[in-house]
């Protein structure tokens, strides 16, 4: 097939690309300078095109250059900018447009559970993603296969390494009220595996929850596992008053992933996360070895080896050299700073002495 992948460069469209051009899809990606994504394991086996998707005319021009294409995927996420949400809705608006001018067959969006209350209660992020769904279904467009996922577990994955970091920074964790509201975790495997079957054109469209294999899961659920797999103990203290937009503030101050996505992604968790239908798994056989439970696949995200070009991981849990600098955990930024020169090393540690000296502090 002919695919089109949007957000290549993210955690999730990077591993995928992966995918497609091992099975043998013939992949299109986008980015607003296509030169940057030479550094990319899948370059030279993709077709890399000029697209801004903030602007209609270049979105237009190319996704009909693009050629015949079969199906798209939307995995473009703006959060932790400004206006963000308002952004992505007008991105999804402008590339939907796009496809169907183009006479494009599918569309493939990743997005979050919509928890099921009053909209205005959703906080900005979860919000901004049934917005994104809404605007990339067009009257007379391509069909629409929406994905719906809670927290991805992997090295590199956002809400995993903010989890990561406060466990190993923290040895007292704060544990407000809201991390026992249950939520169903994917890894990010499992997520890879999803995407790549609803391409095929038997595939129904629709909107489908997708979740990993463990029941009666809670945010505080991955908090746990990670420790243990860390074998590292931490106190808990109960802080039962503390509200998720306050937490994301807070944590945005403690963990090196940028504060605003922080903030915005922690404001989150004030909602459940659960799969409300499983109608997916009737559709989609599950992977050879089965969907990954919550410890294999947090177990290999903490034992990743140095980072990689990201087709060349061993497993798609480890850390990939096109991750964010700041993703891995604090030794293996120290030894990615050390690939970077000594220059890089002193001043990272000296951030790191100053940010250790402030938390022991107050």
């Amino acid at each position: 097939m002919r695919v089109l992948v949007t957000g290549a460069t993210g955690y999730v469209g990077s591993r995928l690309v992966c995918a497609l051009v091992e099975r043998g899809d013939d992949v299109v990606v986008t980015s607003r300078r296509p030169e940057s994504l030479r550094r990319f394991g899948w370059y030279d086996r993709v077709t890399a095109i000029a697209m801004d998707a903030d602007d209609s005319t270049s979105a237009h021009d190319a996704v009909t250059g693009a050629g015949d294409v079969d199906a798209l995927y939307f995995l473009v996420h703006g959060i932790g900018q400004q206006d963000f949400d308002d952004a992505d809705t007008r991105a999804a608006h402008n590339v939907a447009v796009a496809a169907r001018a183009a006479d494009v067959r599918r569309i493939v969006y990743l997005g979050g559970f919509v928890p099921d209350c009053d909209h205005d209660e959703l906080s900005k992020h979860l919000r901004s993603r049934a917005e994104v769904g809404a605007a990339l279904d067009l009257p007379d467009g391509p069909d629409l296969v929406w994905l719906r996922a809670a927290v991805i577990l992997g090295a590199g994955s956002t809400s995993f390494e903010i989890i990561r970091y406060v466990a190993d920074r923290l040895a007292v964790i704060p544990q407000p009220s809201w991390v026992d509201n249950p939520m169903d975790p994917i890894s990010v495997r499992d997520v890879i595996h999803y995407l790549v079957a609803v391409i095929d054109p038997a595939f129904p469209a629709g909107t489908y929850d997708i979740a990993g294999p463990d029941v009666g899961t809670r945010y505080e659920s991955v908090l746990s596992e990670y420790i243990r797999a860390i074998r590292q103990p931490r106190l808990r203290l109960p802080v039962p008053f503390v509200n998720s937009h306050l937490a994301g503030r807070v944590t945005g101050m403690v963990v090196p992933v940028p504060s605003s996505l922080t903030a915005d992604l922690v404001a989150s968790l004030s909602q459940p996360m659960t799969a409300t239908e499983h109608a997916i798994r009737e559709l989609v056989p599950e992977p050879p070895n089965g969907l990954t439970p919550m410890r294999e696949a947090i177990e290999s995200a903490v034992h990743t080896t140095s980072p990689r070009p990201v087709c060349a991981l061993a497993d798609p849990h480890h850390l990939a050299d096109t991750d964010p600098g700041w993703a891995g955990g604090d030794l293996m930024r120290i030894r990615r700073a050390i690939t970077g020169g000594i220059g890089s090393v002193v001043g990272f540690t000296a951030r790191r002495v100053r940010g250790v000296v402030s938390l022991l502090s107050g």
